[in-house]
């Protein structure tokens, strides 16, 4: 495995970016660059990584609706990803991710047709769109599982991908998202396990979180920091060990640096308990 994280200090060439990673330790990272840099810019930056033996994980096209109610907002968001997916294949980043999409305000929102088996087929189109759209040669696209949206389960992560049918399209592993009941909470050594045996190699990147629920009678689920949590932490890196060397686990949404060192602190320490790499 390579972790990874966001970068903090400042960097104006793809060398002082590499420089950067090696102090926080990082051997993955998140895309350096935006689409529309110029082509130059994306080669320097692949270029450097590769040399470094640095993993650009992924290019987040976060941010937009490709099942929007509203065409032209649909149209536009689908045209952001697929430009996403061209840089990511341009950047050499195993995938470009969103989530799905939403039938509300939100692009990221609950709604009450968010499962309905229309709005499956709008995500299936709209994925097909992105991928046929970007054609890469190396990189996939991906949907981070929500508890809101499609995929939000190992089914229907599965559903989805028999049912838009790409080579191109392939999986990104939030444990963390998949935890929306406390049944799942209870159990999330054996939600890791059915994931990783489900999907296995298709897995481009995984995100490293951590869920805490509250005491309520209502199920209230928040998200904290890696080892604040209830999310086992040591099967999680012992089922993803059994995977590529070279997959990207990915710290994210925390505070500033100090709170992503301790992050990483953390599951460097798991992992030598488990006795795996990171």
């Amino acid at each position: 495995m390579r972790l990874g994280g966001p970068v903090f200090a400042d960097y104006e060439t793809p060398e002082e970016w590499i420089d950067a990673l090696d102090d926080l330790g990082y051997g993955a990272a998140y895309s350096p660059v935006d689409p529309g840099a110029d082509p130059e810019t994306v080669r320097g930056y692949r270029e450097a990584a590769a040399a470094a033996d640095v993993v650009i994980a992924e290019v987040g096209a976060w941010g937009v609706n490709p099942v929007a109610p509203d065409p032209d907002e649909r149209e536009a968001a689908i045209a952001h990803c697929a430009r996403h997916l061209e840089l990511a294949d341009d950047v050499g980043a195993n995938c470009a991710v969103n989530v799905a999409g939403s039938r509300g305000d939100s692009w990221a929102g609950p709604h009450p047709e968010n499962f309905d088996e229309r709005t499956f087929e709008l995500v299936v189109e709209s994925v097909r769109e992105i991928v046929d759209t970007a054609d890469p040669d190396g990189a996939s696209y991906a949907l981070e599982a929500m508890p809101a949206m499609v995929p939000d389960s190992v089914e229907s992560y599965r559903r989805l991908l028999d049912a838009v049918d790409r080579e191109a399209f392939a999986v990104h592993f939030d444990p963390v998202n998949l935890v929306a009941s406390p049944r799942r909470y209870a159990d999330t050594a054996g939600l890791i396990e059915r994931f990783v045996d489900a999907f296995g190699e298709a897995i481009q990147c995984v995100h490293l979180k951590d869920v805490a629920m509250g005491s309520d009678p209502l199920v209230h689920l928040s998200e904290v920091p890696p080892g604040e949590g209830n999310l086992d932490y040591h099967a999680l890196l012992r089922t993803l060990d059994g995977l590529d060397d070279d997959l990207p686990v990915m710290l994210e949404h925390l505070d500033g640096p100090e709170e992503y060192e301790r992050a990483a602190e953390h599951v460097r320490r798991v992992a030598d308990e488990v006795g795996v790499s990171v």
